[in-house]
């Protein structure tokens, strides 16, 4: 349910706010494109481009990489693409600014890009994927794409492609930076900058991907990661661009109307704030607002302050002041509706594309170090769908016209049905098979009680033990989050592990794997290094052993999902449909569904997604469809 996910989610970003990553070692020498032997290309004529497209032609595998004139793959135009197949030598290839003389001239190389006998080499290739998509050329063949590579060997470290030539070639490529000034709305694009410049910097940028292409490659067999990046991650990308190509169609109007409500709704608010305060002020200044919350109001004897000397006003202080005082109430609520109003009332509409008047999500597959997907431009993950309000947001996804419906897939407690595989714990297993409510079993359990006496008090509790315990939850935490004293938190907890004793032994079995081996793995052997895990200093070995424990979970959670995601794509192109994957949330898929489609839409995507990796308890999948994305869920 929409409110089981929620919890879950409050709980995780509870617990993993600030994952730590490392950086490498930053040397102080390194080599530069002015000492290194190398030999680059310029092919700006339709003789020597095809000359090139026949020497591609040749090989079983070549690097490409585009320049264009922006970050967004669905609003940028090509600037020029460069290739190489051995090290220090590369070719780059200038296009015309007219679009349709850029796409004549990118024929010659239409045939070699769409074969799918030559693996296609890449640092973040779904971009360049999506560039030339643009321009009817749909790249084929087998994928190795550097920067999910290293993801997979490093899953905590960065992946940009100057951080990994400094890292494993000691090699400082050419800054982009130098080129076209740093980031801001003062930054030029590539066109602005002489051919001979620009062909030094993206032909390097070609070779160098494919020198680290020739290190990753055995480190992933070594790793046995191999596996995981050739079947998941790589045809995961062709998925990826076509569901960012595809977009989603966003209802403006009903947003604008939205938009208006809020504002009279925030007014009201902001008139009801001053009157009880007694002053009018800015209710977003921590500075002034910890004033009249401590000062005038003294809704608190004991207020904290921050680092800086003033009154700390963070959300956490004051959800826990908001029973004692209702004047914080009004604050929170503020809060919410501000950054409903600014984050995406307003700010959806800015991100429909002119080309097609859809919005293109952007997902990033090499961010989340547990293996999930993240998106960003807009943060789908982040819609918020714990209030009445934040619910709204959903409604204005809607089909493309009104020959299609929505059609939502869910997976229904997966993350639990995975501890309950990992951990073969036999009462959760049991009571998954049985197809009982989960959390209503735990209460039973934990309360020792019948099924039929369990309150709605007594789940609450159990389903917040249910998805606060594999994320590391303490009997304070535990007690903050339920309100209760904390040694009835001690109590619930101890009598969990002494009804799921199975679920004890995997998470403690998990913790001394990790300490043995430096690196947990999830189902489908994802690698989660955990370099804290003996470290000296207990809250970070804490943090450590947390992570041991959930990785394996929410990573084998992200793998079933992208499986799942993969086999949909694979059936409704065999099947030719009309349908289309768009949406990819948490556990959720969302479908733009044809009408005439929807049973075999259905049965396809309930199918895959149930066997996606088989568990030993099974796998529910809750569908639902509608006009828009709320009613669907």
């Amino acid at each position: 349910s929409i409110e089981d996910s929620a919890d879950e989610q409050a709980v995780q970003g509870q617990l993993f706010a600030d994952l730590p990553t490392e950086e490498p070692e930053i040397q102080s020498e390194y080599k530069t494109i002015a000492d290194t032997d190398h030999t680059y290309h310029l092919t700006d004529t339709l003789e020597k481009a095809a000359a090139l497209a026949k020497l591609l032609n040749k090989q079983q595998s070549f690097c490409f990489d585009t320049e264009t004139t922006g970050v967004d793959a669905n609003k940028s135009e090509l600037v020029g693409i460069s290739f190489a197949f051995q090290a220090h030598e590369a070719w780059y290839v200038p296009v015309s600014e007219n679009y349709n003389e850029a796409r004549e001239f990118l024929h010659i190389f239409k045939s070699v890009l769409e074969n799918n006998k030559i693996e296609k080499i890449g640092q973040n290739i779904k971009f360049d994927i999506s560039i030339l998509k643009w321009y009817d050329i749909e790249v084929k063949g087998k994928f190795f794409d550097t920067m999910i590579a290293h993801y997979l060997l490093q899953p905590d470290m960065r992946h940009n492609m100057d951080v990994l030539a400094e890292t494993y070639l000691n090699y400082k490529p050419v800054s982009i930076e130098t080129l076209i000034g740093k980031k801001g709305k003062n930054q030029g694009n590539m066109r602005d900058v002489d051919i001979e410049t620009v062909k030094e910097y993206a032909a390097e940028d070609a070779d160098i991907t494919l020198q680290l292409k020739h290190i990753f490659q055995p480190k992933l067999k070594e790793t046995g990661t191999d596996k995981l990046f050739e079947e998941i991650e790589m045809p995961l990308v062709r998925v990826l661009a076509s569901m960012e190509g595809e977009g989603i169609k966003l209802d403006v109007e009903i947003l604008q109307g939205f938009s208006k409500q809020l504002e009279i709704d925030i007014a009201k608010l902001e008139k009801a704030i001053y009157a009880e305060a007694g002053e009018a002020f800015n209710i977003s200044s921590p500075k002034q607002l910890g004033v009249i919350l401590f000062e005038k109001l003294v809704v608190s004897a004991k207020p904290k302050k921050t680092k800086s000397g003033q009154y700390s006003t963070s959300e956490d202080i004051l959800v826990k002041l908001e029973k004692k005082h209702p004047f914080v109430s009004k604050i929170l609520e503020y809060r919410s509706l501000t950054k409903l109003k600014s984050t995406y009332v307003d700010a959806l509409p800015a991100l429909v594309n002119p080309r097609d008047g859809r919005i293109h999500t952007s997902y990033n597959q090499a961010v989340a170090a547990t293996g999930r997907l993240s998106s960003n431009n807009p943060n789908l993950q982040n819609i918020p769908i714990r209030t009445e309000r934040g619910r709204e947001i959903r409604k204005t996804f809607i089909p493309r016209n009104k020959e299609y419906t929505l059609l939502a897939a869910d997976y229904s407690q997966v993350e639990l049905r995975i501890i309950a595989h990992l951990s073969k714990d036999k009462a959760m297993m049991e009571a998954f098979n049985q197809g009982l409510d989960i959390h209503r079993a735990t209460a039973a359990k934990v309360y020792g009680v019948e099924l039929s006496d369990v309150n709605q008090d007594m789940r609450r509790n159990a389903k917040m033990v249910n998805f606060g315990l594999v994320y590391g939850i303490s009997a304070f935490g535990l007690s903050e989050r339920l309100g209760i004293p904390r040694r009835e938190a001690a109590d619930i907890i101890q009598s969990y592990f002494e009804q799921y004793s199975g679920i004890k032994k995997y998470m403690d079995a998990s913790k001394v794997f990790a300490r043995k081996h430096g690196f947990v793995e999830t189902i489908m052997g994802r690698r989660r290094y955990l370099s804290d895990i003996n470290s000296g200093n207990g809250t970070v070995r804490a943090f450590a052993e947390r992570n041991a424990i959930n990785a394996p979970i929410q990573g084998s959670s992200a793998d079933m999902i992208k499986i799942a995601m993969i086999d949909i794509f694979e059936a409704f192109n065999k099947k030719k449909l009309k349908s289309k994957m768009l949406l990819q949330v948490h556990d959720e898929l969302v479908f733009d569904t044809h009408l005439d489609e929807l049973e075999i839409v259905k049965k396809i995507v309930e199918d895959k997604m149930k066997n996606a990796i088989k568990l030993n308890v099974p796998v529910v999948v809750d569908m639902n469809i509608g006009s828009n994305w709320l009613e669907a869920h």
